[in-house]
């Protein structure tokens, strides 16, 4: 049996934190800054946990 890869789009968009959930950022932050209010701006640099939904899924994408 072959080794199973890892997909690479996301391990490059998800980490694990130390109690094994999966970080993700929030988006919304690249362009079309000027309408945006600074407290919405400074709240999308804040990372967040993704879904308990797609825990799952996510989780054979990230397998090592």
């Amino acid at each position: 049996m072959p080794k199973i890869k890892t997909n690479r789009a996301a391990a490059k968009r998800f980490s694990t934190t130390g109690g094994n959930k999966i970080r993700r950022n929030k988006s919304y932050s690249s362009h079309i800054l000027t309408k945006k209010s600074t407290k919405r701006k400074r709240n999308l640099r804040k990372s967040a946990l993704i879904a308990s939904s797609d825990v799952k899924s996510a989780r054979k994408l990230l397998v090592k």
